[in-house]
Order: C-alpha cells, then sequence, then structure tokens
C-alpha cells in the first residue's frame, strides 16, 4: 500500500494529459457505479441469453486463413466456434482494399449469423515496422520518430501530429472494417526493453510516452477503432516471443514502470494487453497467468474496468504448457480475451468448455469476461 499511495501522488502530479483525475479509492468508487450504466445492463442481459458453447467462444480472438474469401472449412469452424474477435496478418491483408473489406464482410456475417454478436477484427497497427497492410493503406511513422520531433519541435505540436496521424489512419483501416487495433505501446524506453521495443516505443521519458499513447488512443478511438494498450506491465530482455521476459525491479520500480498505463487508464483506455513477463517482485507466475497482475493490480489498484487481452501462449516467455491449458489458467486469473491460432481454436474452445464442467474455470468470471467485452461493442456501436 505504501508504494501504491507514493505511485498515485505521482501520477496526481500529471495534468497535461489527464483531464480528471480521481485516483484510490474514489476512483474505484467511480468506476463500479460505471458498470451500473444501461450499457451494462444490456450486455448482461445479452450475456444472459448465451449458452455455454458461445460463451466459451466470444472470449477467444483466433487467427484466420486465407485472404479474399472463407475457405468451406473456415467457415464451418466459425460456425461452430463463433468467436469474439479474428486477428489479421499480412497473409490476410496483402491484397487490395476491396479485397480485404469483402474478406473481413464475410468473415463478420458468418459469424454473427450465430450469435447476433460481430466480432472485433483486431490489427496491429502501430506503424513503423508493425504494419500488416502491405502497400494498401498508409504506413504510420514509427512511434521513436514522434520522440525526435518533440525535441526538436516541441510537445504541443507533437502530440496533435499523433492525434491526427491517428485519426487519419484510424478511419481508413476503420472502413475497411477494423475496429481493434493492437496499439499503442505504452512503455517507456529502457535498458530492459530497448531490445525487443526498439523504435515502437515513444521514447525513454514516461511522461511524454503516456501524452504520447494518450494522443494516439484519441485518434484511434474518433476513428471508431477500440485500442488495446500493450504490453502490461512491461518487457523485458530480447523478444518474447523467442525467450523468456523477466522485470527484475523491485515494487518502487514497478510502480513507476506502469505509470504511463495509469494514465491511460484514467483517460480511458478500454482494452489492455497482458504480457508473458514475468515480474518477481510482483508475483511467481507470468503477468498472463497471474491474478495479483490482471485482477489485484490492474483491475483493483488501478482501476481497469474494461477488457484484458492475454496475447497468444505459443510464445517461448509463456513457458512450456499447453496453449489450451494456459488459456484457462488465464481466464481464471483475470483476462478477458485469448489470442489463439486456427490449430488451436477447437482444443481451446473444448477445454473452456471442459473447464467450465469440472469447476477449474468459475462461469462467474467467464460471464464476466464476456460481459466486458459485448459493453464494448455496444459502446463502440458495433451492435
Amino acid at each position: 500500500m505504501r508504494y501504491f499511495c507514493i505511485f498515485m501522488i505521482c501520477l496526481i502530479s500529471f495534468t497535461s494529459c489527464i483531464r480528471h483525475v480521481d485516483v484510490g479509492r474514489q476512483e474505484i468508487t467511480v468506476n463500479k457505479k460505471i458498470k451500473t450504466d444501461p450499457l451494462r445492463e444490456r450486455a448482461a442481459k445479452i450475456v444472459s441469453s448465451m449458452d455455454d458453447r458461445l460463451i466459451a467462444a466470444h472470449v477467444l480472438i483466433s487467427g484466420i486463413d486465407g485472404k479474399g474469401s472463407l475457405s468451406s472449412d473456415t467457415q464451418t469452424m466459425f460456425k461452430e466456434i463463433p468467436t469474439g474477435g479474428i486477428m489479421l496478418f499480412s497473409y490476410n491483408l496483402n491484397t487490395d482494399n476491396d479485397a480485404i473489406r469483402n474478406f473481413i464482410d464475410e468473415t463478420v456475417t458468418v459469424i454473427k449469423n450465430e450469435t447476433e454478436i460481430p466480432p472485433f477484427i483486431a490489427v496491429d497497427h502501430e506503424g513503423g515496422s508493425v504494419n500488416r497492410f502491405m502497400g494498401s493503406v498508409t504506413r504510420l511513422p514509427p512511434a521513436s520518430s514522434y520522440w525526435d520531433q518533440f525535441n526538436n519541435e516541441g510537445r504541443e505540436s507533437t502530440l496533435a501530429k499523433i492525434e491526427k496521424d491517428s485519426l487519419e489512419s484510424g478511419s481508413i483501416i476503420n472502413a475497411l472494417g477494423v475496429n481493434m487495433n493492437f496499439a499503442p505501446v505504452a512503455e517507456f524506453l529502457t535498458d530492459e526493453n530497448r531490445r525487443f521495443l526498439s523504435n515502437r516505443s515513444y521514447g525513454p521519458d514516461p511522461i511524454f510516452t503516456a501524452q504520447a499513447a494518450c494522443s494516439f488512443m484519441r485518434g484511434m478511438e474518433q476513428a471508431g477503432i477500440l485500442c488495446v494498450v500493450k504490453h502490461f506491465p512491461g518487457t523485458a530482455g530480447s523478444d518474447p516471443h523467442y525467450a523468456l521476459s523477466v522485470l527484475h525491479l523491485d515494487k518502487h520500480s514497478l510502480y513507476r514502470f506502469v505509470y504511463p498505463f495509469a494514465v491511460l487508464i484514467n483517460q480511458g483506455a478500454r482494452a489492455v494487453m497482458a504480457a508473458h513477463t514475468l515480474a518477481p517482485a510482483i508475483d511467481s507466475r507470468i503477468a498472463s497467468l497471474s491474478p495479483v497482475v490482471m485482477q489485484n493490480w490492474l483491475k483493483g489498484e488501478l482501476g481497469f474496468d474494461g477488457i484484458v487481452v492475454s496475447d497468444d501462449f505459443i510464445m517461448a516467455s509463456a513457458g512450456n504448457q499447453r496453449p489450451e491449458d494456459a488459456a484457462v489458467r488465464s481466464i481464471a486469473a483475470g483476462s478477458d480475451m485469448i489470442l489463439v491460432w486456427p490449430g488451436n481454436l477447437i482444443q481451446t474452445h473444448n477445454t473452456i468448455l471442459a473447464a467450465l464442467e469440472n469447476g477449474r474455470l468459475s462461469k462467474d468470471r467467464l460471464y464476466d469476461a464476456v460481459r466486458r467485452i459485448v459493453y464494448e461493442k455496444i459502446r463502440l456501436g458495433l451492435m
């Protein structure tokens, strides 16, 4: 609690990005009041009408094979398992905009026919090297270029440029059918994460990183895109797709490390990606499997009441475990959506259903996750 108080005092001092700062118990009380609003009540009613098959499918964001049109096998798979989201990669998007739009429309139709709830259509659209559109959409600048602009031209013009770029690019991809973006990166650059993040970070200053990520998020939200802020609580070492990520920081340093995430949450961030990062000062489990990180820290102390998305569990940093078992553990620990690959989708769905039956996963936790997802879809105007 002492570290939390110190951290929140630091947070209050940052006013250039935050319009209204309610902290500590007051903030959490406000969030609890929000949960009784009409949109949440509508979401709860919708979820209560869904059976377990649909509920277990709705917490999954699946990759998808092909481009241009769905194969018959893919159609059959999504009719049986109408996932809550679809993630698209370069191999899906290496075509013209009409083909991309038709592919997305067909996918949405197949899933919506089963559930009456459209899926999130997600991409990694940070800018720079993280760009899935192969020439059909103008590439956003790398985040690091804005740090350079800030140092040369000042804060105000740089933040305005970030929001303008984000809005313009977000409007283009939203017109194609995309409504979720795995961005921005909210980690400021350190010696621990530099090898992995490089130009994906807004730079070494926590305050500018928070402001820049706020500007990016505002632009995307205006374009109708839900941002998934990443990677909480942070990353360290080399690429976590191929190596273990460990944050060797004490509690005080960890609270400073997540400063931009706290600012974004106060500014209305509605989705956060949980990393497969181990923070031994907090818990012996990686963040994406830790109720201490996701439930107590992120949703509790930081007052986050949106969607926690867990990165996929085939990454090396997730450890040696079956992805479907990790998915169940992650949801039980506090995540609300899990990234899966098509080859793991059926087994993951079956494992979630089995976990509901044998008590490894409580129905209350799973239904809470889906209520959060449906609420965001209503809020975005997707339904």
